[in-house]
């Protein structure tokens, strides 16, 4: 009695192939309009943040943050900066409800201003389209030899290739030259991070291996 052979055509195999070959084509393309929009999104971040800091500024005559006119302002709900030019504190201080770093009432005050979205009861540090932190402070870089001076606008935990690209967008694409510095992270940022990495030296390049993480520093 003749058995009947089973298996795949070769026709049925190269169907099979080139639904495979669609399938993962779908997920790259995929995987690349995500990282676009977050390119975007980070991107979006410092324009909109500098506009603000700017309007600010202009309406009150000082930094966010660094405000001494602020609690007399809108009440005991917020605390006053020094007024001595600076943002004090760091981009990754631990921001509570009753946090006195200029870095963390930096973005109360801008709350209260309407100058970006917010509960105005909130002293902390909004995310990033990354998962990672927007912070402000001052200067960027070794503290005796900082490589940014002034108010810098940093944002966390990006992956090599968008912090290369927002470095290329804003800059020259390298993270240790430039108006916008490039600062290897050690492990995710997360309020109150013990290590902050942007008062370390600049890397050297931009690593697109999926895993290491960078913090981008623009100066105001």
């Amino acid at each position: 009695m003749r058995h009947k052979q089973m298996g795949f055509t070769l026709v049925e195999i190269a169907i099979v192939l080139v639904i495979i070959g669609l399938l993962l084509g779908g997920v790259l393309k995929g995987q690349e309009l995500i990282t676009q929009a977050k390119i975007k999104n980070v991107a979006n971040d410092f324009n909109g943040l500098s506009a603000g800091i700017y309007a600010y500024q202009d309406r009150y005559k000082g930094f966010p943050g660094d405000d001494n006119g602020a609690a007399t302002r809108w009440g005991a709900a917020t605390a006053d900066g020094n007024k001595d030019g600076s943002v004090g504190g760091e981009m990754s201080a631990a921001c509570a409800a009753a946090a006195t770093d200029e870095s963390c009432l930096f973005w109360q005050h801008l709350r209260f201003s309407g100058l970006i979205a917010g509960d105005t009861a909130v002293r902390s540090q909004p995310q990033n389209a990354a998962g990672g932190l927007l912070g402000v402070q001052s200067n960027a870089g070794l503290v005796a030899t900082p490589v940014l001076s002034g108010l810098v606008i940093c944002s966390t935990n990006l992956l090599g290739k968008i912090a290369s690209a927002i470095d290329t967008q804003f800059d020259n694409g390298a993270p240790d030259t430039g108006t916008v510095r490039g600062f290897t992270q050690t492990g995710s940022v997360t309020p109150g991070v013990a290590t902050n990495p942007t008062r370390a030296a600049p890397a050297a390049a931009y690593l697109d291996d999926g895993s290491t993480l960078y913090t981008i520093c623009k100066g105001v």
